[in-house]
């Protein structure tokens, strides 16, 4: 992470520059690449500003000739043509034209550079903060909707890349041209420059007075369009939900509702940031007249030359330029601060920590899992498990049942490291799973889930996405398919395995792509199988190759089990039913049934069920 604070902690960017100079800092490892920015503007800069000096000295030409030619015919001479060298005029031209071409080159260069450096910016923030949402623990997903990350790592994101592509090189320009035409001002008139540069502070005052407004707006701008963003990308996936429930109309009015906040945080930025350029043109305004006047008057005195104050027009004019292109670039400026402190904010996040668990590992562990008086809660909530225990040898199938809320999903998220005990500890062949590494643990995993996730891509580049290992050898993964049943319903496609899944992969059927799943999982031959049943919305037909397809994958290896339907773990060599977060019975089935305890009632509750096949 960049800018390190105290125990390794990023500090948050608290202001406007603050953050701008946060973000600037991305660019420091490109400062010879920005060197060269630099040279090629002064020099492209200083090239046109020489030209209005140089069509001066025309100007002042062509005007002695007129004057020279009225002079003659007061003294009465007859002037068929007016005494100017156009020689010079000529030479004058060509000279300015030269000049043009040059900082044209020079200007080309210079955006080229300036281009690169930027795009390997943003190329690394990007990179920096996609390394983020990897190291982020699983509750800020859990607190955050998927609207508003994917607003920052989408909307937010382009808003700094074209920033840093478009506006930092006019920046650059803007800079130098200050100066530059400040010094060409300056050999031309200190009087006429002292009077050109009282609107600077005018002008800074403007912007001043009016960015931080700006800023906060622009901020409120950004927050509202990530709620905008989570509303549609809600709708548009459960679009079915919402046209089966005649929530269109209400859906709608949400939305509108939303788009009307958005519009009027936005039309509030861009109406205080709007009043910058108009000011900014009353101020370069005043300004020119005020040279206009004194140079005419110096002229009629015969202190200067009127293709000088030709020039010195045309200064003034340039030197207001770089205010009023700042002033410009205000609202993308303050748009961009704004996305960048939203950035920022995730970069900043606390990440998963790696603290080792001081549990001495019990050499040649007769359990292949177990939980040893663990204690967990969510934040700084109450604790959800007390005290909970389990112990679980190779190869047993443990079946964990329980109302909804029950605590089912906190024992697989704790399991895989989602989230860390908050006391006890959990083992895995006798290590406290503390003491390794969440790549190392989950490679001794694998999860078949209700939720069936699959990605764009082929059926098969699906099957292979959990297994770098054995995802190349095709004999295993034509073995995974066969025994998943993916081989029954695939040769019925037209593409085969090459059949494009789309973003939901809708265009199969649920069980076909639990089926999927299930061949995933077998691809990856993991130690411990997490199993969350998923068959209650499927066909009979397609139900009973899930189970198959389940049974296969159970043979033999250590296996939770969260059960939805009770008929279908009446095997499980131990069952765990939970309540509240808290173990009420443990044991096999006919034992609990004996019991006739809580699993008993929830057994009960469920007689009408057939038993699956």
């Amino acid at each position: 992470m960049r800018n390190p604070g105290p125990k390794g902690q990023v500090r948050k960017a608290k202001n406007f520059w603050g953050t701008l100079k946060r973000l600037l800092g991305y660019m420091s490892s490109r400062m010879l690449a920005i060197s060269l920015v630099f040279i090629l503007a002064i020099v492209g800069t200083v090239l046109q500003t020489r030209t209005p000096k140089i069509l001066g000295e025309a100007t002042t030409e062509i005007f002695k000739g007129v004057m020279v030619g009225m002079k003659m015919k007061e003294a009465g001479q007859v002037v068929e043509k007016l005494p100017i060298d156009f020689d010079v005029i000529k030479n004058v031209l060509f000279t300015v034209a030269l000049l043009y071409v040059l900082s044209a080159v020079f200007q080309y260069f210079q955006q080229f550079t300036m281009t690169r450096v930027a795009q390997r910016t943003v190329y690394d923030l990007r990179k920096e903060l996609k390394d983020k949402m990897n190291r982020v623990p699983m509750s800020y997903y859990d607190t955050h909707s998927n609207g508003d990350i994917m607003s920052r790592a989408v909307n937010d994101m382009d808003n700094i890349a074209n920033t840093l592509q478009q506006t930092l090189n006019q920046f650059v320009n803007s800079f130098v041209l200050f100066f530059a035409v400040l010094y060409m001002m300056l050999s031309i008139s200190l009087q006429m420059t002292l009077i050109a540069f009282v609107t600077v502070p005018l002008s800074v005052l403007v912007i001043s007075l009016i960015a931080p407004r700006s800023q906060k707006l622009f901020g409120a701008q950004q927050k509202k369009l990530g709620l905008l963003n989570d509303q549609v990308e809600e709708t548009y996936a459960g679009h079915v939900i919402v046209k089966i429930y005649n929530r269109e109309d209400a859906e709608i009015e949400l939305f509108e509702k939303q788009n009307e906040e958005l519009y009027q945080s936005s039309w509030k930025a861009q109406f205080f940031s709007g009043f910058v350029m108009p000011l900014m043109n009353f101020i370069k305004n005043i300004g020119y007249v005020l040279v206009a006047v004194v140079g005419g008057i110096n002229v009629a005195n015969g202190t200067m030359t009127l293709g000088n104050v030709q020039a010195f027009l045309q200064y003034t004019n340039q030197f207001s330029q770089p205010m009023s292109q700042m002033a410009n670039l205000v609202n993308t400026i303050q748009a961009t601060i704004a996305s960048a402190e939203r950035v920022f904010e995730v970069l900043d996040e606390e990440e998963m920590t790696d603290e080792k668990s001081n549990v001495v590992p019990i050499s040649n562990s007769p359990y292949k899992v177990s939980f040893d008086h663990v204690q967990f809660g969510y934040g700084d909530d109450e604790l959800l498990m007390n005290d909970f225990n389990l112990n679980v040898k190779e190869g047993q199938m443990i079946a964990i049942v329980g109302p909804t809320g029950a605590g089912k999903s906190t024992l697989i998220n704790l399991l895989e490291r989602f989230y860390d005990v908050k006391g006890g500890s959990i083992k895995l062949d006798g290590v406290d799973t503390r003491d390794m590494t969440r790549e190392e643990l989950r490679s001794h995993f694998s999860m078949v889930l209700q939720d069936t996730w699959l990605f764009n891509g082929t059926i098969l580049d699906n099957i292979k996405y959990g297994s770098e290992k054995y995802g190349q050898d095709e004999e295993r993964v034509a073995a995974a398919n066969k025994a998943a049943h993916v081989d029954d319903f695939v040769h019925t496609l037209p593409e085969g395995y090459a059949t494009i899944l789309n973003e939901e992969g809708s265009n199969i059927s649920l069980g076909q792509r639990q089926l999927i799943t299930i061949a995933r999982a077998f691809l990856v031959d993991p130690e411990v199988l997490i199993l969350d049943e998923a068959t209650s919305s499927v066909d009979t037909r397609t139900e009973i190759l899930i189970q198959k397809a389940m049974r296969k994958l159970l043979k033999g290896r250590t296996s939770f089990v969260v059960a939805h339907r009770l008929s279908t773990i009446r095997d499980a060599d131990k069952i765990i039913v939970m309540n509240e977060g808290d173990v009420m019975e443990t044991g096999t089935h006919d034992e609990l049934m004996a019991k006739d305890g809580f699993y008993a009632d929830l057994y009960n509750s469920q007689f009408a069920e057939k038993p699956a096949v």
